[in-house]
């Protein structure tokens, strides 16, 4: 390939990758061309269903958090409504999720020296994930989670589910810790509590209670939203409670002896409002300390983004833009921080509900935020007093569900390494910051990837009476050589380049090889670091008086080769390309070979490698099982 046709090459490539870039738009838009008053009630009865799914949710991630329910409950409404306007999706929904909510809690906690208000610091998180997020979806970054491995979402995932089942272990037993807390502080806590008996039977017995009439409300009456009717149920149980409590001191009680939502602050009806972004000052101290945490949860958001609208969109078949799902993240955020609110993600639950309740559209996600803001208006009593006994028990079996036990199966048995990359990310999660689960378990997956494709191993093989290749089992039994032809199999990328110089530079000890063929017909993907192995295994032969030949080019091969200058080095007289009969190239390098040793036939050794056949295989083609005679020039 020419210099110019080199440019022109890599102008198309930018061009291509240009016109990926810098895309937004509004899909929402175009729903609206077939819209139909039919359309639009499905939306507002899924916006509606949905609702009763975010609202205990909300009060929930507002536990975890260790902040007021408000907050968390505008992030849905704000972020909901936001984010739904760039989405294309019908189904997708944004809103505070698990893995956010504990990530939050923990940064809260660990940058409490920063100077800001904890409200304050989640909402400006929450405004840096979305520029983050917004600016990767511009770049067209959608497509990077495709290369994390499936095993480090499902030990993340995994782990989730026990930090959130072990962080609402106080709140269940009836004592307080404070959110952010590790895993093991939690349990030495809890561990305490209960040698110490210092929990509290009617927290217990509350808990018990809640998954008692959820599970009855799930066996018997399963399309009902459980969650609401027995919080709401709990509700209207404690706040009459309170009142006899108040009025007749039932049990001889001077208090009610359980926390409820409103002690850890009052739900109530407000109307969302833009608030200040820290000063630039505050900004430029701040942003250091949260911009690890930040990467991690965009990553974060993008996988759960990309796991549930794909999941989604191959159960409805509509068809999906991965940047514009980025995109609406990135905006949703960005409007909590502004709002003053804290973070969200995709929320595979509420999506899943959006699904199943006959959405459209993405307008059923929005009017699902204003569906919100009038609850907040007319049933705020009621959730004051949720006991917070009954959230934590709800937020225990949402824990549960997340320990997805047939995907966790197929991670530790597939293959070695996914057990290992599930167990580093698992126990990471556990024992480190979530932020740096992330980061360790895709170091270690590819890692492990590396390493498994750079590590090649050749075999030798020779000619048996039947005229196969087979391996040679007796190195006694094969005649003194002088050509070495060495099969090249699999990727030989910089990773695989030392050990491929090292492994031949091994063979070339032989001082009675005065020949080596490398057949490149199954090499792949050469790059600088292997063309310099090459090269430098070709200097070494010949100042020892030896040769080296390339045969089975493929044309990527063979234009590394050119633009890198190995072709001129080595000499084109010494590199054969690939040609339709799949042997003749190598033909054509033995016949090169013997005319360099000045003789008329030459001894004959193969390499294979090892992984690709077993001994009694022949490692070729059935178009290259050829007599031995084809290998005498």
């Amino acid at each position: 390939m020419s210099v110019a046709e080199t440019v022109r090459e890599t102008i198309s490539d930018a061009q291509a990758l240009r016109a990926k870039m810098f895309r937004v738009s509004f899909p929402f838009v175009g729903e609206f061309r077939n819209y139909s008053w039919k359309r639009f009630r499905a939306d507002l009865v899924a916006g509606a269903t949905l609702t009763l799914v975010s609202v205990p949710q909300a009060i929930g991630f507002a536990l975890i958090l260790g902040l007021p329910p408000m907050p968390v409950i505008i992030s849905v409404v704000v972020g909901g409504f936001f984010s739904a306007l760039f989405f294309s999706s019908h189904y997708h929904v944004f809103g505070p999720t698990t893995s956010v909510c504990l990530i939050t809690a923990a940064t809260i906690t660990s940058n409490a020296n920063l100077g800001l208000h904890p409200l304050a610091l989640a909402a400006f998180l929450a405004f840096l994930i979305g520029l983050t997020q917004f600016l990767a979806g511009l770049f067209n970054f959608g497509e990077v989670t495709k290369f994390i491995s499936r095993s480090v979402v499902v030990g993340y995932t995994t782990a989730i589910g026990l930090l959130l089942i072990a962080s609402q272990g106080p709140n269940f037993m009836g004592f307080h810790v404070p959110a952010g807390e590790s895993f093991l502080t939690v349990l030495t806590k809890v561990v305490q509590a209960v040698s110490d008996d210092a929990f509290s039977w009617w927290a217990i017995g509350i808990g018990l209670s809640t998954l008692a009439i959820f599970e009855g409300i799930k066996r018997w009456r399963g399309s009902w939203p459980e969650a609401l009717i027995g919080l709401g149920v709990l509700g209207v149980a404690a706040k009459g409670f309170a009142y006899f409590v108040a009025r007749d001191h039932i049990f001889g009680l001077a208090a009610v002896p359980f926390k409820m939502v409103q002690d850890e602050g009052a739900l109530m009806a407000v109307i969302p409002r833009l608030e200040w972004l820290p000063s630039l000052a505050t900004q430029w101290t701040v942003v250091p300390q949260l911009a690890s945490t930040v990467i991690a949860i965009a990553i974060i958001g993008m996988l759960e983004a990309t796991a549930i609208t794909k999941s989604l969109a191959a159960k409805s078949g509509q068809p999906l833009e991965p940047n514009q799902e980025l995109l609406g993240m990135g905006v949703g955020n960005m409007a909590c921080g502004l709002f003053g609110v804290t973070p969200g993600s995709s929320s595979f639950t509420r999506s899943a509900v959006n699904y199943q309740s006959g959405a459209t559209s993405q307008l059923s996600s929005m009017l699902s935020s204003v569906v919100v803001l009038l609850i907040l208006f007319l049933v705020t009593p009621v959730f004051n007093y949720i006991p917070v006994a009954a959230l934590a028990a709800h937020l225990m079996r949402v824990g549960l569900r997340l320990i997805n036990k047939p995907q966790i199966r197929v991670s530790l048995r597939s293959t070695r390494s996914d057990a290992v990359v599930f167990a580093v990310t698992l126990g990471a999660a556990l024992f480190f910051r979530l932020e740096t689960a992330i980061y360790v378990g895709i170091g270690v997956a590819l890692v492990l990837f590396l390493q498994k494709t750079s590590t090649p191993s050749l075999v030798e093989y020779a000619f048996n009476e039947s005229g196969q290749l087979a391996e040679l089992q007796d190195p006694s039994a094969r005649a003194n050589p002088q050509i070495s032809i060495i099969h090249v199999e699999g990727e030989l990328y910089f990773g695989a380049a030392d050990l491929f110089q090292e492994e031949i530079r091994r063979l070339s000890e032989d001082a009675h090889i005065r020949v080596f063929i490398l057949r490149m017909k199954n090499a792949r993907h050469l790059d600088a670091s292997t063309v310099m192995a090459m090269e430098n295994l070709h200097d070494y032969l010949h100042d020892s008086g030896r040769h080296m030949l390339i045969s089975g080019c493929n044309a990527d091969v063979m234009s590394v080769l050119r633009n890198s200058g190995a072709l001129a080095q080595i000499g084109s007289e010494n590199v054969f390309p690939a040609e339709t009969n799949l042997t003749m190239s190598t033909k054509r390098a033995l016949k090169r070979a013997t005319e360099l040793l000045h003789t008329r036939k030459a001894d004959v050794r193969l390499f294979y490698s090892k992984k690709q056949e077993k001994a009694s295989d022949v490692p070729m083609s059935p178009n290259e099982r050829s007599s031995p005679d084809d290998y005498a020039i």
